[in-house]
This record gives structure tokens, sequence and C-alpha cells, in this order.
């Protein structure tokens, strides 16, 4: 099962970081991690966001390829490749997988200035590692699908 966790730290630096620790961890195998983003809210009050993974690359990169091959069949790869690309990015465009967007704007918009969320969707961890990791971040817990004996584990184990 895939579970939604995200996690209050104090600046946009330590969610740049944590998003780079989940990276390294996933690497190492020990987070099997399906998407993630961070918001922060600027000195103006905006909330910006940031992702991931780009689903339009991601898709015009399977769309091109696919076209190619369908333009080789075809006789004219140049056309195949334009066409997939094309298709590719617009379907990975429309496709909202992972994070829920309007999720992530409003916890954005409840953040305070200067402040930052990460969420993670992953669907295993190696727990104890991934914690400890995490512990100089000093993390809060905003929200999480995990229950609630579990996200009270959580919490103590980020607080020990």
């Amino acid at each position: 099962m895939t579970h939604l966790v995200v996690l209050g730290l104090d600046s946009r630096d330590d969610a740049e970081r944590v998003i780079q620790l989940t990276e390294d961890l996933a690497k190492q195998q020990l987070l099997q991690r399906e998407d993630a983003a961070y918001a922060y809210k600027d000195a103006k009050g905006k909330v910006r966001i940031q992702q991931t993974v780009n689903l339009a690359g991601a898709g015009a990169a399977s769309g091109a390829l696919w076209g190619t091959l369908i333009g080789l069949i075809f006789l004219s790869p140049i056309a195949g490749f334009a066409v997939g690309a094309a298709s590719g990015a617009i379907a990975g465009k429309l496709t909202d997988i992972g994070i829920n967007d309007d999720l992530i704007k409003q916890v954005g918009q409840e953040l305070q200035e200067g402040h930052a969320a990460v969420f993670l969707l992953a669907r295993s961890a190696t727990v104890d590692r991934v914690v400890d990791a995490l512990k100089p971040f000093s993390p809060t817990i905003i929200q999480t699908n995990l229950t609630k004996e579990r996200e009270d584990e959580l919490v103590q184990a980020l607080q020990s």
C-alpha cells in the first residue's frame, strides 16, 4: 500500500534537503518513493510548489519513443517522433498521478511565511533508517494516511 506523509519544516532549504535525502534513500533502497513535492510560502505570502516528477517531460519521452517506432513501421520516423512526443507531453500534463495538487495548494496556504511542507508518497520504507535520516530536520507531521497508531509511532520516533 502507498502511504502519504506531509512533513512541516522550518524553511525552503530544509525542504530541498529532505527531498534530496529521500532521493538518496531511494537509491540505497531504503525508501520506495513514488512521488515527492514541496510547497513553501515566500516573503510576499505566495505559495510556491516544486514537484519532483515532470509528467509532461516523461510523457513526451515515452511518446517520442512510441511515435518513432510507429513512424518506422510507416516509413516516416521524423513525423512519428514529433507526433508521439507532442501527444505524450499532452497526456503527461493531463494525467494527475501521484500527490494531489489540490492537497499541496491547501497545505501550502496554511504555512507560515518562510516555512515549507514536504509531501512524500512512498510504497515502502526501512522506517528506522528513514526516521533517523529525517531527525536532524525536526519535522512535524502535518498530515498522513497512516493508521492513528502508526502515525503516533512516527511522531514519537521523530521526537526522540
